[in-house]
């Protein structure tokens, strides 16, 4: 038992190294919403990446254009393929057709990278992104891409959605001198929901069942190939193949996912020990059906998750420290006197670039339905703003070269919401009520400003298309301006009332009411427990 301990411990460390920079992804189908959307969720998590909202202008292009592509990570020159004749405004992840695709990159066999590919994982979304009409239709471009000029990247796992479905779809490279990839997409089947984490979920998959499941030719017989796999066909599994499950994977990554279907599906705590990297044959369905009819806020609430009410709850161990604080620093794996121990890792992280809730809305036709709702820095303390995907002008606080991770920029929403958060960091469960407040006001706000947008839009609409574009393009603008603005005046708030460790209040003297709330009484104990009479105060000693 001690080695089999070991060997996860150690594989789990190896792994938590590569994860610093993990993404997490939720899935919700047209019939498990409440108003008929398709949604997908994505966090951008890396401590390097800077927040900003994408844009490329929908385009034509003369026979013979070739486009260069660069490596979304790194910025690295790949080569060059033919440009498409056409391509669509794309905003962020989501283009003007409604068709949306997040990440998250479980890495797998290294053996299977392909250094001489030229189209990496982020090339591959936003190249499809410009070019599809349908989900389906992103699925066959990425897959022909591919198949044509190689496969950059390590394991990826993708959110495919457009109005009406939305697909999962699992990839690997096949190594240098094996151009190319291996794959299964599967359709999310309706009323249920998904997500993935940074560890391969598609497990077994119908191989006749072209409508819901599509895969490569020899997504098993390269593995047969490669010795690693000799079975039969019918029992074969994408992940347990390509990206065997250890302690790390599902401590790490399943966890997350696990934690998001437990808030809003019953029965979850049945994999509560695998998601603890306890039980790895214990392993979580593809998709669960949840117990009630999903709402945009919902699945805020999924991408806010620090595994609340669960025995991974982060603000329930020593980590917290006197604040209760739902981040820890990195390293995510650490040594004591010898030994190796970790800090778990949540949705809801201090890493994050920025995130989004992509709504694909099928009762309002392209170009006027889709809407990405977009934030900056932590989930847990962002504000998710809508962002129309036929939009043709990004607003200037999250636009592209207002600022970079090495560059403060006054005027740009990812320093800003930096500036909330990491004062917060110092003073977390006291100023988070706050925030979350300001939060609230302003999400409720756009959410109840949508249905006007629309109509106004749809009317617009019918008499010029463009003054439709034009409309939804200052609405967004305009919202986000608002989302600056407030959060500009939160963070004045925030550093005034608790400035040097009290809480203040304006009254109707000159001098604010003072509080010193000092810290928990758990707290305090542990302090008297490791210093014992240090610090009591002898009898008639004063104050």
């Amino acid at each position: 038992m001690k080695k089999i301990v070991a060997l996860f411990l150690t594989t789990a460390f190896l792994l938590a190294s590569q994860l610093t920079d993990a993404c997490t992804n939720f899935l919700i189908t047209k019939g498990a919403s409440k108003d008929g959307s398709c949604f997908i969720s994505y966090s951008a998590d890396s401590h390097i990446l800077f927040g900003e909202l994408y844009h490329w202008k929908a385009a034509r292009y003369p026979k013979g254009t070739m486009l260069k592509v660069f490596e979304w990570d790194s910025g690295l020159y790949l080569g060059e393929m033919e440009q498409a004749a056409q391509t669509y405004n794309v905003v962020g992840n989501m283009n003007e057709y409604q068709v949306a695709i997040g990440e998250t990159t479980f890495g797998g066999r290294e053996e299977l990278t392909d250094t001489t590919g030229i189209v990496d994982y982020g090339s591959l979304i936003y190249i499809a992104l410009q070019r599809s009409k349908t989900a389906r239709e992103a699925i066959k471009i990425m897959t022909d891409l591919v198949a044509k000029y190689g496969y950059y990247s390590s394991g990826e796992s993708f959110s495919i959605a457009d109005p009406n479905e939305v697909w999962i779809m699992e990839m690997i490279g096949k190594g240098v001198g094996n151009k190319g990839a291996v794959w299964v997409a599967i359709r999310i089947p309706d009323g249920y929901i998904s997500g993935h984490a940074n560890q391969a979920r598609i497990q077994t998959f119908p191989l006749n069942d072209p409508e819901n499941c599509m895969y490569s030719p020899d997504v098993i017989s390269f593995a047969k190939s490669k010795g690693y796999y000799s079975g039969e066909d019918k029992d074969f599994s994408f992940s347990d193949i390509y990206a065997p499950i250890d302690f790390g994977a599902a401590r790490f990554c399943e966890a997350r996912v696990w934690s998001g279907f437990n808030k809003v599906c019953s029965g979850m705590d049945m994999y509560l020990d695998y998601a603890m990297g306890k039980n790895l044959h214990n392993r979580m369905p593809l998709y669960v059906k949840p117990n009630q009819k999903i709402g945009l806020q919902d699945v805020y609430a999924m991408m806010r998750d620090y595994y609340q009410g669960t025995p991974m709850d982060m603000t329930k161990d020593p980590g917290a420290g006197a604040y209760e604080n739902i981040v820890r620093w990195r390293p995510m794996t650490y040594k004591v006197d010898g030994a190796s121990y970790f800090n778990e890792r949540a949705i809801s992280t201090q890493q994050t670039g920025f995130s989004f809730v992509a709504q694909c809305r099928s009762s309002v036709p392209a170009p006027l339905g889709g809407i990405i709702w977009f934030g900056m820095d932590d989930t847990y303390s962002t504000v998710y703003t809508p962002m129309f995907s036929c939009i043709t002008t990004i607003p200037n606080s999250i636009k592209v070269g207002n600022g970079d991770i090495m560059t403060f920029s006054e005027t740009s929403a990812f320093w800003l919401f930096n500036q909330v958060s990491n004062f917060a960091y110092t003073r977390y469960k006291d100023m988070i009520p706050d925030i979350q407040a300001r939060q609230q006001e302003l999400e409720n706000g756009f959410i109840a400003a949508i249905p006007e947008a629309d109509k106004k839009a749809a009317a617009l609409y019918k008499k010029s298309p463009a003054q439709a574009i034009k409309f939804l393009t200052d609405f967004s603008n305009i919202q986000q301006a608002k989302t600056f603005a407030e959060w500009k005046k939160l963070y004045a708030h925030l550093f005034t009332k608790f400035l040097d460790g009290n809480v203040k209040t304006k009254t109707d003297k000159p001098m604010p009411a003072v509080k010193q709330p000092g810290y928990s009484d758990q707290f305090y104990r542990n302090i008297i427990e490791k210093t014992g009479d240090k610090f009591k105060t002898p009898a008639g000693g004063g104050h």
